[in-house]
């Protein structure tokens, strides 16, 4: 037994998960029903990583700026620029795609649903302002991160001034804290294994065969977001081959989250990223929550897709104005969309308002928002938390660049 662990601990991680995957796979196929204990893996890895993220986030924020010295630099402009150019990018290259495919979706009725989206982009604005306020205690608790970063750096500025022993006490909770995260993660193939179990043996792939267009859509736009705008974007920061770093973030963060289906959940696993690529503490420490919750790519891309596809169904018209109008709208409600499962569905009818379109029948585009989630939410949090680690290292890069010369 001693020999097997000692075996298993030197695959590397991302190994690992792929077994854990296709054990889970294979289970779910061969006795989904007699096997359901084994999803009790995913919830628990998942609920491990939301317990330590806010607690996580919130001391290591905290002690970064206390312990910052006036005059040092960090990347935060550059990675601020990167999230908003790259949601922005990402949902103008949706609504482009879908004036190229211009795919109809059955709509399922979905009366009788409790689901209630917001009224519009203010209400949006107004939710996140009010959670910068929000009561620490219950931002820990509900993991708001808005309040939770906004608490964080009002702490750290506080401690900035305060004694050495202080700020060491701080900075050694932090690494304690970090340290149950990378114990947390060591249980990572486990965890995939019981969440691909859960989503096969639950759902299945054949629900899914009737709106196999739109996920292949979905699914592709995301891909070429993924795979050519980003890299663009950090080719233009870097100045160097962007594939290594791309396919790197994308393996060390982006299966994680695909299964996980929770940009907040995976904030640890892109610590520990950030951490192993050699990356300044001061800068990911606050880029890689604050990425949970404003970079949202792949949110603007299913916000916009969705969106057209209602309108492409309806046989509406739209001029360009209301075409640039839905890409700047779904890339700054999608910094609304909170980082769990499911998140950027419900701002859909505030976007297919901008056509006009009723209530009734934009939560109808909701209702197959979730009925391809299965594919869709994770393939988009994949990106979105991919996206936090390489923007966040492509600005390391470049102010590093910056000092060599």
């Amino acid at each position: 037994m001693k020999k097997l662990f000692e075996t298993w601990n030197r695959i590397s991680l991302v190994k690992q998960i792929v077994i854990g995957l296709v054990i889970g796979v294979i289970l779910a196929v061969i006795a989904p029903n007699k096997l359901g204990v084994i999803a009790i893996f995913g919830t628990l890895f998942v609920g491990a990583l939301k317990a330590v993220a806010p607690v996580l986030v919130l001391f290591l924020v905290a002690a970064a700026i206390a312990q910052h010295k006036t005059g040092q630099k960090t990347n935060i402009k550059t990675v601020l620029i990167l999230y908003i150019c790259g949601t922005v990018c990402a949902g103008t290259l949706a609504v482009i795609m879908s004036f190229i495919f211009k795919l109809k979706i059955a709509l399922p009725e979905t009366s009788g649903t409790d689901i209630t989206p917001p009224s519009g982009i203010a209400e949006v604005l107004t939710n996140l302002l009010t959670n910068i306020v929000s009561n620490p205690i219950s931002s820990l608790a509900e993991a708001n991160y808005i309040g939770i970063l906004a608490w964080a750096v009002i702490l750290g500025l506080a401690l900035r001034h305060s004694s050495d022993k202080t700020k060491t006490v701080l900075q050694d909770v932090a690494g304690a804290l970090s340290t149950i995260v990378k114990w947390v993660i060591k249980f990572a193939p486990l965890g995939v294994m019981g969440l691909v179990f859960a989503s096969i043996a639950e759902s299945g792939l054949t629900a899914l065969l009737s709106y196999g267009k739109i996920i292949c859509l979905l699914v592709g736009v995301m891909l070429l977001d993924a795979l050519v705008v980003n890299p663009i974007m950090v080719f233009l920061t870097t100045k160097q081959n962007p594939y290594p770093l791309v396919f790197k973030c994308l393996k060390g963060s982006g299966i994680t989250a695909f299964f996980t289906r929770s940009s907040a959940a995976n904030i640890p696993v892109n610590m520990e990223l950030c951490e192993e690529m050699g990356l300044d503490e001061d800068t990911y420490s606050i880029s890689i929550p604050l990425g949970a919750t404003i970079n949202m790519g792949g949110a603007a891309i299913t916000i916009s897709i969705l969106s057209m596809a209602a309108v492409h169904t309806l046989g509406l018209e739209v001029s360009l104005p209301q075409a640039i109008l839905l890409c700047i709208l779904s890339a700054v409600s999608a910094c609304g969309a909170s980082g769990v499962a499911g998140g950027s569905l419900l701002l859909i009818p505030m976007a297919t308002g901008l056509f006009g379109i009723p209530a009734d029948i934009a939560m109808q585009v909701v209702g197959v928002g979730f009925i391809v989630g299965v594919i869709q939410d994770s393939c988009e949090t994949a990106l979105n938390s991919s996206v936090d680690a390489l923007f966040t290292a492509a600005a390391d890069i470049r102010a590093k660049n910056k000092l060599a010369k």
